[in-house]
């Protein structure tokens, strides 16, 4: 259950995701993008921080203990779900960003390959030329997920994608669209590819965590381009879990709340695949 699979474009970017196999009949992906604090050196060489400061971003930027958890849910569920996981920081490359115009992130430095800090500091030059980056990390990456929901709408005619992502308890100033509510639980969603029988199912699995709120600090959903509003049978959710209720912030360990999200998580993915 715990093989790498390797995808057509793993020799260009072998390092940078893992793909653990579940149930061949687990429609589930437990999408996990932003765990890894990891910076390659040739990376790390065009990122302006000094050694703490970049410690110091890692540590707000990074949805720390969210390869743990899914993990842990892997190991929890009725019928095992597939993971797909990021094993680079999101400072190398964001692969939940557009990697053009389209991404309104890029406003604050924040697109597919950050120049701003969450703290809207320079990380990299202005003129940074993001087309390397993209060229070895992002397009492999997609095209691997791509490929990953392929095989699971094959296997079983459908396709659920479960984004797994953490955020600050306080707004940073990066954020867009954070001055409304931050619940525990933070649904993402999708008009075209979340029904509201997967929210249904989400609010219920974790309504014993503090509260559940649709869409704020953080919206939408994530689905490879390819079935973006073209494929209904691929069904996505991001689940946003506020950090103060299951570690210690901004980049510490985690805290007793862990194993009552790995509960909850846990009795999602068990409905969706009931």
């Amino acid at each position: 259950m715990n093989d790498i699979l390797a995808s057509p474009d793993a020799a260009d970017a072998p390092d940078s995701f893992a793909i653990l196999a579940g149930a061949v009949h687990s429609p589930v992906i437990l999408h996990v993008p932003h765990s890894s604090r990891l910076v390659p050196a040739p990376v790390r060489d065009g990122i302006l921080l000094g050694d703490a400061a970049l410690e110091s971003e890692l540590d707000h930027i990074t949805d720390a203990h969210t390869a743990e958890l899914a993990a842990a849910v892997a190991e929890a569920a009725g019928l095992t779900p597939w993971r797909f996981v990021n094993r680079l920081s999101r400072l190398v490359v964001d692969p939940e960003r557009f990697p053009d115009e389209r991404e309104e992130m890029l406003a604050v430095g924040m697109g597919a390959v950050y120049t701003r800090t969450t703290h809207r500091a320079p990380l990299r030059p202005a003129d940074t030329d993001p087309r390397p980056l993209i060229d070895r990390y992002f397009h492999p990456y997609a095209r691997a997920m791509t490929a990953a929901v392929a095989d699971r709408l094959a296997a079983t005619g459908r396709a659920v994608v479960i984004d797994v992502h953490s955020y600050p308890t306080a707004r940073l100033p990066y954020e867009l669209h954070g001055d409304g509510p931050r619940p525990p639980i933070c649904l993402g969603t999708d008009s075209f590819h979340t029904p509201p029988e997967l929210v249904a199912l989400a609010e219920k699995a974790f309504a014993g965590l503090g509260g559940v709120g649709i869409d704020s600090p953080f919206a939408g959903a994530y689905v490879p381009l390819r079935y973006y509003e073209r494929e209904p049978e691929v069904s996505a959710l991001m689940v946003e879990i506020r950090r103060d209720t299951y570690m210690t912030e901004p980049g510490g360990p985690v805290g007793p709340g862990f194993s009552r999200l790995v509960t909850a998580l846990t009795t999602l993915v068990d409905a969706v695949t009931g």
